[in-house]
C-alpha cells in the first residue's frame, strides 16, 4: 500500500478571490502582509496576488494608514501596550515609519500616562514578592514587556517599591 499526499486545496477564480478578500478586509482592518499571506495560502499566483491587492487598495478595502491607526488605538486601549511594543508589532507587519508615527498620534498623552500609572500600580499590588529588589525586577520586567519606555518604567518602579 502506498501512502501519498494529495493537495485538496480549493482553487479560486480571480473574481472569487477578490470577493473573499473584500469581505476579509471589510470585517477588520488588515495590513498588506496579512492580505498577501492570505492570498498565498489560497494558492494564488503572484500576478493574481498583485492584481487583487491593487483592487483592494483602489476600492479602499486595504489602507495601511487606517490599519496602523486602529491597531495602535486598539492595542493601547484594550491590551494596555506602550508605544515601544506597538511600534515593534507594526514594524513586524511591514508598516512604514511614516504610518507608524501617524498611528502613535492616535494615543493622547494624558491617557497614555494615566494608563501607565494605573497599570503600574495595579501590577505592583498584585506582586506578592517580599524582597524589594525582586519585586522591582518583576514590576520592571512586566512593564518593559508591555512596551513602556524604560525611563518611565524605572522612575515608576522606584516610586512604587
Amino acid at each position: 500500500m502506498f501512502l501519498y499526499e494529495v493537495n485538496h486545496a480549493k482553487s479560486y477564480t480571480l473574481e472569487e478571490a477578490k470577493r473573499k478578500l473584500e469581505s476579509y478586509c471589510a470585517y477588520q482592518d488588515r495590513c498588506h502582509k496579512e492580505v498577501v499571506t492570505k492570498l498565498q495560502n489560497m494558492n494564488m499566483i503572484p500576478l493574481a496576488v498583485d492584481t487583487i491587492v491593487a483592487h483592494l487598495i483602489e476600492h479602499n478595502f486595504l489602507n495601511e494608514e487606517r490599519f496602523a491607526k486602529s491597531f495602535a488605538r486598539g492595542k493601547f486601549r484594550i491590551k494596555k501596550w506602550g508605544k515601544n511594543r506597538i511600534v515593534r508589532e507594526l514594524k513586524f507587519r511591514g508598516i512604514s515609519r511614516f504610518n507608524i508615527q501617524t498611528a502613535l498620534k492616535e494615543i493622547p498623552d494624558d491617557a497614555y500616562y494615566a494608563t501607565f500609572h494605573d497599570l503600574a500600580e495595579k501590577r505592583a499590588n498584585q506582586i506578592t514578592e517580599k524582597s524589594p529588589v525582586k519585586k522591582k525586577k518583576k514590576l520592571a520586567d512586566y512593564l518593559l514587556y508591555r512596551g513602556w519606555e524604560s525611563s518611565l518604567v524605572y522612575e515608576k518602579v522606584n516610586e512604587l517599591v
